[in-house]
This record gives structure tokens, sequence and C-alpha cells, in this order.
């Protein structure tokens, strides 16, 4: 899947997502839902299981960088 239609794809947090951790989260792609490592987009946010992510940034084949999709 090329990076451009990953990009503000939404997500839930499937495992914490942080500094120094590699995250996991659950992403419908390509007519199902599929799991990436995730890091957060700005580096240094904590982004605990269960939360709604918006997908920034895709590096493939795996991998993606998120932020929270709502404050609070």
């Amino acid at each position: 899947m090329e990076d451009a239609s990953m990009v503000g794809l939404m997500g839930r947090v499937t495992g914490t997502v942080g500094p120094g951790l590699v995250g996991e989260v659950i992403v419908r792609v390509r007519g199902g839902a599929e799991h990436f490592l995730a890091h957060p987009a700005d580096g240094r946010s904590r982004i605990t299981t269960g939360t709604v992510v918006m997908v920034v940034e895709h590096l493939p084949p795996r991998t993606v960088y998120v932020t929270a999709a709502y404050d609070g």
C-alpha cells in the first residue's frame, strides 16, 4: 500500500505507543483490519491502549507514525 493511501486513516492502539516503545495499532485497510508497528508522530507522546489514532506517516511495509485523533 502506498504511503499516501495510509495517511489520514484512523486506527486503535492495541499496544501502548510512546518514546522508547514500539507500540501497535490496528487499522482498517484493503477491506480488512491489519496490525502495524507504531511510534508517536511527535516523538514524545504516550498513547495508551484503546485510544483512537490517526496515521500521519507510513513507512512500508508495517510501520506507522500516529497521533491521538481526539483531544483529551
